[in-house]
């Protein structure tokens, strides 16, 4: 028997890169999967296809995580079709590149509302519905080890994954008592469209591979493997946690 079988996650931006490798390895160990973008794409199509070759049920769910009335319909119609939600995955993010004294108000808006205000949204509708339901479940948020440690030229982008790392401590604290278990993962440099700018320059390369020890660069099943150990019922007595996922980058 599959692990997970049964399970309804929904995972953001799960059309592509991190969020697409989630929601597979969740969907190989039973859940059923929602799907999430804020545009129909062909990306999602293929997604939920894949998804549906494994064994699993997905569907697509449209919706802009910085938008109330879009998270609240995304919860909606994810019970509407499997009649609960078990597990969250905010994955959902965008990186915006700047120092404060070159970022705009709109840049850092725009970064914060993406990456932080996306989660709280999210996080707030998922937990309504699990308390509602009383049977506990499953935050996982996906961070960044920017969001531990700075890195140059990146500002908002570590404002807003601080933000994601402090607010899970916080909200695990909240519904504790509940079962509703709240932790993060923090991945480090993983091959994906957001990183591939950096990556196909040969000087970053380079510096990337230098601090990354186990010399080689994650793929988005690595992180997918961390997210299915989350939501496993064995790691219910572990909350508030930030699971680096990095090949040994913050351990230098």
């Amino acid at each position: 028997m599959k692990r997970l079988e049964g399970k309804v996650v929904i995972v953001t931006g799960s059309d592509r890169g991190i969020g697409k490798g989630i929601a597979i390895c969740l969907a190989k160990e039973g859940c059923k999967v929602v799907v999430n973008s804020y545009k129909e794409s062909e990306e999602a199509r293929k997604t939920v296809e894949e998804i549906k070759k494994s064994g699993s049920d997905a569907i697509f769910i449209k919706a802009n995580v910085t938008r109330e009335i879009d998270v609240r319909d995304l919860v909606e119609k994810t019970i509407k079709k499997f009649e609960k939600l078990d597990i969250l995955v905010n994955n959902a993010g965008i990186l915006v590149s700047g120092t404060v004294t070159t970022l705009t108000e709109k840049d850092w808006d725009r970064q914060m509302d993406v990456n932080l205000k996306g989660v709280f949204l999210c996080t707030k509708y998922a937990v309504q519905q699990m308390l509602k339901q009383g049977k506990g479940g499953r935050i996982i948020n996906v961070s960044s080890i920017a969001g531990l440690v700075g890195f140059p030229g990146i500002s908002a982008y570590c404002a807003s994954k601080g933000g994601v790392t402090e607010l899970t401590r916080e909200v695990a604290l909240d519904y504790a008592k509940y079962g509703i278990t709240v932790n993060a993962i923090n991945p480090g440099v993983i091959v994906t469209d957001m990183t591939k700018g950096m990556l196909d320059d040969n000087t970053t390369r380079k510096m990337l591979m230098e601090n990354t020890p186990v010399g080689r660069f994650g793929q988005p099943e690595d992180i997918g493997n961390a997210a299915v150990f989350l939501a496993l019922d064995e790691s219910s007595f572990i909350t508030g946690h930030n699971l680096v996922v990095d090949g040994g980058w913050t351990a230098r």
